[in-house]
């Protein structure tokens, strides 16, 4: 996956995308697949980013998806970012206490989700990948499942 900062050319909105590669970026670019999500503009670049530099281990804070079209920019003052540092930073922590008793399933969370929520097998909390349209099948079936607001570095591509 790779993240970037992009900026309509209409109203100068700055939102970060996520692409499976940069090739992805330039296919969908190409197709006119991209628009802001505040103001609906097609015409949208790459912004300048900062690199990102993580804090250490498991610390570094993963970006946020792109808003709703009602979501409205707002400028921020000189203590808005300290406290806005903190509540992701608080969030993030929250998401580390939840996953501590989580097992990692991978890519074969639906199938465990749907287990357990049929009787199938012992209820565990348990965490792991799903495609949108499985979880919306998921949701569909009843099985009470939950996205995280940051995404999980797998176990086996930890170092």
């Amino acid at each position: 996956m790779i993240i970037f900062d992009l900026k309509c050319e209409g109203q100068g909105h700055v939102f970060e995308a996520w692409f499976g590669s940069s090739a992805d970026y330039a296919d969908q670019q190409a197709r006119g697949l991209i628009a802001c999500p505040l103001c609906g503009d097609g015409r949208v670049g790459k912004a300048v980013m900062a690199p990102a530099v993580s804090a250490k281990g498991n610390r570094a804070v993963a970006p946020v998806a792109a808003q709703s079209e009602e979501a409205k920019p707002v400028a921020m003052g000189s203590g808005d970012e300290a406290r806005m540092r903190a509540l992701v930073d608080a969030m993030a922590q929250a998401q580390k206490k939840a996953l501590e008793g989580s097992t990692w399933v991978g890519r074969g969370f639906a199938e465990q989700a749907r287990a357990m929520h049929y009787g199938e097998q012992d209820r565990t909390s348990i965490h792991g990948e799903v495609a949108p349209q499985e979880v919306k099948e998921l949701i569909a079936e009843g099985v009470e499942v939950a996205p995280l607001p940051f995404p999980v570095i797998p176990p086996q591509a930890k170092n």
